[in-house]
């Protein structure tokens, strides 16, 4: 819809001006200008334009559906927690700390995407073009036919993606990139929300599929308003230690696939490569089983996976200190209540310090019962079983309930060479696993026992 305003006519010349004044300014004649209304089209007029085309209104079960397709990016750790591969006109949005491999990742799938016929686009608003060819050469990547742009301002990027029309496109970063429509500066709340407004629109009108590289603040969260995570289709977050060679990429939220998946690499001297077994990084190292440590098979979105929970119980003084890493530290309080309250095992003047090995990042609450296990191990000086392993949630109550799908971990670590578990009642197989022994129990004082008589 068309804009009006208030503009000032000179009857002599013709001439305009934005307010009145006694004398035109471009002919100098007095008393010359007459107040008019002039309609004028916005500049931004297509600036909130929809996403999606206008169309009728459709009874739902008259829709007819179809499976997305995917393009596998030749990565399969990338392609799992993508639910498959790069889905036509989907936006993908990934974080982590700088200097983690976001960059890394995305180069080495462009050119493995380029290899494979795809046409591909790689924008640069951190780095010079000659800095991206230094890291494909780094890489190995010495022949990458990616094209390869250096450009901050939208409105250009947006030309360039109208006339080459590539299948996948890398924005790194969407905190860099400015549009001319506002006068804000790159990296604000306001031009962050409008440019990855642009960009979401062009993926969904051209099909082109936009992954787009996002800051994290220093709480590890992605920079910029929340909203962007709810426009894109994707949401992935690069985790891990800098000083580690392993990786993790979680997806937080997949229109096209399962969340909570994650994808294993290893930094090598040849970039990112994926880990078939992560499990085996995890696991303990130690050639005997030394006290404090229990494993526990944690689900990763359809993956289980093994982790080793390492405990250490120490003197402390008068305000014992509980840390955890790797697991929420309110919940480490609240177990230590209940490993006093239900198994009488005190740890009231006792620092305590409980870690997930590897860097991993152990959300559900099925690891309880290895952190009980692992620090009633640290306590008593005592090493677990070779082949033992646990997992539970613990209530507040005492009862140990049973873990989703618990059937496929005992079976994951049967594949390992297990042979021993601690599991809710509930999760106790009805067809005996071969070559593991179960003990199923229903409270924190009956896997106190079970240990106990191991030990």
């Amino acid at each position: 819809m068309a804009k009006e305003k208030t503009v000032y006519t000179c009857n002599e010349c013709g001439g305009t001006s934005p307010k009145w004044l006694g004398k035109c300014p471009a002919c100098n004649a007095w008393n010359t200008l007459i107040e008019s209304v002039a309609s004028v089209d916005a500049p931004t007029k297509n600036r909130f334009a929809s996403l999606a085309k206008t169309a009728e209104v459709i009874v739902l079960s008259d829709i007819e559906a179809s499976d997305v397709d995917r393009t596998p990016t030749g990565h399969e750790e990338l392609d799992r927690v993508l639910g498959g591969g790069m889905v036509e006109g989907g936006v993908v949005l990934i974080g982590g700390d700088p200097g983690i491999g976001k960059s890394t990742l995305l180069l080495q799938a462009l050119d493995s995407l380029q290899r494979q016929g795809k046409s591909t686009l790689y924008v640069t608003g951190e780095e010079s073009g000659a800095q991206v060819a230094l890291r494909s050469r780094r890489l190995g990547l010495d022949k990458s036919q990616v094209k390869v742009l250096a450009e901050i301002q939208l409105e250009k990027i947006l030309a360039t993606l109208a006339a080459h029309s590539p299948d996948v496109a890398v924005i790194d970063s969407i905190q860099t990139v400015y549009s001319e429509q506002l006068t804000s500066a790159p990296g604000s709340v306001a031009q962050v929300r409008e440019c990855a407004a642009h960009l979401t629109r062009a993926a969904k009108a051209s099909g082109t599929a936009i992954v787009l590289v996002g800051h994290v603040t220093k709480d590890g969260t992605l920079a910029g308003p929340r909203v962007l995570e709810h426009m894109v289709d994707t949401v992935l977050y690069f985790e891990g230690d800098t000083h580690s060679q392993f990786r993790l990429v979680r997806a937080i939220k997949n229109r096209f696939g399962a969340v909570n998946e994650i994808g294993v690499f290893a930094m090598t001297e040849k970039g990112l490569k994926g880990v078939s077994n992560p499990s085996a990084i995890f696991l303990s190292q130690h050639a005997e089983p030394v006290p404090g440590s229990c494993v526990m098979v944690t689900l990763e979105g359809t993956r289980p996976m093994l982790v080793e929970i390492q405990a250490l119980v120490d003197s402390g003084g008068p305000s014992p200190r509980r840390l955890s890493v790797g697991l929420d530290k309110d919940r480490l309080a609240m177990l230590l209540a209940v490993l006093h309250r239900h198994a009488g095992v005190a740890c009231m003047d006792q620092d305590v310090f409980v870690n997930a090995v590897g860097g991993v990042r152990i959300s559900e609450p099925a690891a309880d019962l290895a952190v009980l296990l692992s620090i009633t191990s640290s306590l008593r000086g005592k090493a677990l079983p070779k082949g033992f392993l646990a997992f539970g949630e613990v209530g507040l109550a005492g009862e140990v309930r049973p873990a989703p799908r618990g059937q496929e971990r005992l079976k994951e670590a049967a594949k390992l060479g297990f042979s021993m578990a601690v599991v809710p009642k509930a999760n106790a197989p009805k067809k005996p696993i071969e070559g593991m022994t179960i003990h199923a129990v229903e409270r924190v004082e009956e896997a106190m026992e079970v240990v106990r008589s191991l030990t």
